[in-house]
């Protein structure tokens, strides 16, 4: 150890959602341990994990870099001799000697499922929760920041979300702290990466099907696909952000919902000759009473709008408030990569040297 490292807090913590931004993370801690130990302080250990296949425990930790290579021979939890047959996964975050909770399971809009009963394990035993997927905030946001301290109440276990909303994209971030303060008069969002690859793609002449084939092979479209190209995957992240930055209760059958099947080619290139382009835009604008419109479809930006300025690989937002006039911001993100960043940024928003 240097003789300029931070005293160093160990953070255990229990992982479940073993897909491609689970396995990723557990990568990206198991490489980067040093750095983050010496900058910021916190020693990690992996105590848990779970996946479809079951969950496995070890008071004395895991190694994430053998549990990630496991996964990328496309073996579950089960393949470790840690392996508890009889353990839930949310029995292993209720039970776990552990500190926090990243929750990465794939979304379900049906129940929320098994995220949400993971969620409330994680909280409910005292223990802090970093989100990535959407499905829990979505159908049980008010249950969920009522036993956080996103309900107001600072002695409760901390939750956080910020790469359930446009991953690396500080989405979250920007509208509850930087914007704090300020009222949001319009949020425009474009937060589903696969359908900025997929229009970006045909209106290069691509088919629909060849253009679904690209964005999978970058690892970003959801399990089941329909959940980015009808437009729900967009739908989820904008009822979060009305939850949790613009106050406001909200569900998806608050939200009027557009997907991008009906979009054609000659919109496409017709928007690109133009000198702008078409992406699903997830929309708030506030009313004269102080709701907010909710939407979700596809736009064709003109050339003077912002985020007509993205890639097909980017995913950005432009929001309108009295007292910080509009303000943009893009990323441009490597398939899981960015959503794990968001998920890093809030371990050491909650551990980290500002923490104390």
């Amino acid at each position: 150890m240097s003789s300029n490292m931070r005293p160093l807090r160990e953070i255990r913590y229990v992982l479940t959602g073993l897909g491609n931004i689970g396995r990723t993370l557990l990568e990206l801690l198991s490489a980067r341990e040093e750095p983050y130990a010496e900058r910021y302080g916190v020693a990690l250990r992996c105590v848990g994990v779970a996946d479809s296949s079951g969950a496995a425990y070890d008071a004395a930790g895991l190694d994430p870099a053998l549990v990630a290579a496991i996964k990328r021979e496309r073996r579950g939890v089960s393949a470790l001799p840690q392996h508890d047959p009889d353990l839930s996964a949310a029995a292993l975050v209720a039970e776990a000697d552990a500190d926090l909770l990243f929750e990465a399971t794939p979304t379900s809009l049906a129940d929320g499922q098994p995220g949400l009963d993971i969620v409330r394990a994680a909280l409910r035993s005292g223990k802090d929760a970093v989100l990535a997927s959407k499905g829990p905030l979505v159908l049980a946001y008010a249950e969920l920041a009522a036993l956080s301290d996103s309900g107001g109440n600072l002695t409760r276990p901390r939750m956080r979300f910020s790469g359930a909303v446009g991953g690396a994209l500080p989405t979250i971030n920007f509208g509850r702290r930087d914007l704090a303060g300020a009222v949001i008069e319009r949020a425009e969002l474009v937060v589903n990466g696969t359908t900025q690859v997929i229009l970006g793609e045909m209106a290069a002449g691509r088919s629909f099907e060849q253009a679904m084939a690209i964005a999978q092979a970058q690892g970003i479209v959801e399990p089941d696909p329909t959940l980015d190209v009808d437009g729900w995957d967009a739908a989820c992240k904008l009822v979060i952000f009305a939850n949790a930055v613009l106050g406001q209760p909200a569900t998806l059958a608050d939200l009027r919902v557009v997907g991008i099947r009906d979009v054609s080619a000659e919109q496409l290139q017709a928007a690109q000759h133009a000198g702008g382009r078409v992406s699903l835009v997830a929309l708030a604008t506030r009313q004269a009473q102080g709701r907010y419109e909710l939407s979700v479809g596809p736009v064709a930006l003109g050339p003077e709008h912002p985020l007509a300025r993205l890639s097909s690989q980017e995913m950005g937002l432009v929001i309108t408030s009295d007292l910080g006039g509009r303000s943009t911001l893009a990323s441009l993100e490597d398939g899981p990569v960015g959503t794990c960043q968001a998920m890093i940024r809030d371990l050491l928003e909650l551990y980290g040297p500002r923490r104390g």
